[in-house]
């Protein structure tokens, strides 16, 4: 039947009801975790995070956020719903005491990296890699790998398949970036300058 108010029918509503459809996609950009490295052969530490349609773009925004004013020899960009996560402990306890030795034995074999924070207040650390079928196994098998005098107070671990590293040939995008000393206040020589000043002084005297 068709509806004689004219503020009906303009809507020009179907007389079937539509089938059920997709949802529309949210629009909101997701989060990635950045890692950094400063010089060639040492640790890669986190940064900070950006947010990105992907991974792609996400590499983009954290070479222009973190590496433009740091020395910089690699970066390294994991969507934050890829890193898993453990337990924080205080004072002396290393979270390894709670990892537990057995795990199950499904999944195929693939490497996971580590990430310890050895400092509350602090960044997270790689620390180094292990081959496992899945988390719990990777976590049981770094137990004794990287267990050590130092307590750890938490340990993200990440699929190195989720991750996006730059390639080799990528780095030259940080060759022009000098060491900015400048930012440093030893740069300035306060001190000797000051020194210089009253010396000065006394010879004026």
């Amino acid at each position: 039947m068709k509806s004689l108010d004219p503020r009906v029918s303009r809507l020009n509503i179907p007389d079937q009801p539509p089938q059920l459809e997709s949802k529309v996609p949210l629009d909101q950009l997701g989060t990635f975790e950045v890692f950094l490295q400063l010089k060639e052969g040492k640790p890669y530490h986190h940064v900070g995070a950006v947010h990105a349609p992907n991974n792609e773009m996400a590499f983009v925004f954290a070479k222009e956020q973190f590496s433009r004013r740091l020395i910089c020899s690699g970066l390294f960009v994991v969507e934050t719903r890829n890193v898993k996560v453990t337990r924080f402990t205080e004072g002396e306890d290393t979270v390894y005491n709670y990892i537990s030795e057995t795990f199950n034995e499904e999944g195929e074999s693939q490497v996971f990296e580590f990430f310890h924070l050895n400092r509350r207040g602090k960044q997270h650390e790689h620390i180094g890699s292990v081959e496992a079928r899945n988390y719990d196994e990777a976590l049981a098998l770094a137990k004794p790998e990287f267990i050590n005098e130092k307590p750890v107070f938490n340990v993200w671990v990440v699929k190195t398949s989720d991750i996006l590293f730059n390639d080799d040939e990528d780095k030259i995008i940080w060759d022009t970036l000098p060491e900015k000393k400048f930012r440093d206040a030893i740069a300035y020589k306060a001190a000797d300058k000051l020194k210089e000043f009253k010396e000065k002084q006394q010879e004026a005297l």
